[in-house]
């Protein structure tokens, strides 16, 4: 199953949303270096417009969770942010999502069929002035990429991408079958008490012959306010033993991404055939067990493979 390019989607974001005005890259680089902290998170998803005849609204969803947002890389031109959920009452530690961000980055993964990703290049006209954030799973496989500019109107900092692909969410793995990849603008604004992350999704069913329907539009919320009532330090101490391992799976993942074609992931949809061992090597360091590159190594060669090359 092929997908279009982003590109191809661009024109219905021409209303201006995804286009900030330029602004300066130290306020671009502050604006982004911002959202790092301890948090108390809200998320909630709430299909809006229905464009599939005799579809049914789906229920809203509503969740949570104690974040902090942790610096793992921090030049002027490349930023990376690392999320790690902690239970307020046990205190177990989760490895959450990922965010890169990189400025006039010359290219990007997009999603492009099942499982697979390919690396393109930015238009410059879009890139700019524009920074690309791309996000990645907890096992720090792609998820998404979009590219946009910090405006600064009215004093509040806000980044707006572009329209990109993505695949499912993972809080939609298990329950649907009838779209197979969401068509998206996201929005990040800065706040008094944290930021905001907006979602714009277009639920999409898209078939092996090029056919495409629409089923329903979404709004996605996540708030992420600030909070001094967590204690954190279990994620600290998380990160703090295995930093090192997660740094050397990026590397892996980066001989993929880095340049064209890209990858293919051989795992189902849910990834967890990645996602349980590396966890668990995760957590044999931070029990003090050793932990090989030949570990690492052998689960990448089962479940990862170069993305077929894109026919002109």
């Amino acid at each position: 199953m092929k997908f279009q390019t982003a590109s191809a989607w661009l024109l219905l974001a021409a209303s201006g949303i995804a286009h900030a005005q330029p602004s300066d890259l130290q306020r671009d680089h502050a604006s982004i270096l911002a959202m790092k902290g301890e948090y108390i998170v809200d998320f909630a998803f709430d299909e809006t417009v229905l464009l599939k005849p005799g579809y049914e609204r789906a229920p809203a969803v509503r969740s949570g969770g104690n974040e902090v947002v942790i610096v793992v890389e921090d030049s002027p031109k490349r930023i990376v942010l690392q999320h790690l959920l902690v239970d307020g009452k046990s205190g177990h530690v989760t490895k959450h999502w990922r965010q890169d961000w990189v400025y006039e980055a010359p290219n990007r993964f997009e999603f492009s069929a099942d499982q697979t990703w390919h690396v393109r290049t930015i238009d410059p006209a879009v890139n700019a002035g524009a920074w690309t954030q791309c996000v990645y799973e907890v096992s720090d496989a792609p998820r998404y990429c979009g590219t946009g500019r910090w405006d600064y109107s009215n004093n509040v900092a806000t980044w707006t991408s572009d329209l990109s692909w993505r695949p499912l969410p993972r809080r939609e793995y298990t329950r649907r079958s009838d779209y197979n990849a969401l068509a998206v603008v996201n929005r990040h604004t800065l706040t008094p008490n944290g930021w905001t992350h907006e979602q714009f999704n277009t639920k999409i069913l898209r078939g092996a012959d090029g056919s495409q329907q629409e089923i329903a539009r979404e709004f996605g919320f996540n708030d992420y306010n600030r909070t001094t009532d967590v204690d954190f330090k279990p994620a600290y101490d998380y990160w703090t033993a295995t930093a090192d391992y997660w740094a050397k799976v990026r590397a892996h993942w980066n001989g993929f991404l880095g340049q064209a074609p890209g990858v293919h992931l051989k795992t189902k949809l849910d990834g967890m055939a990645m996602i349980i061992p590396l966890f668990t090597q995760a957590q044999d360091l931070q029990d003090g067990k050793k932990v090989n590159d030949a570990q690492i190594d052998a689960v990448f060669k089962q479940w990862v493979e170069k993305a077929p090359a894109v026919i002109p």
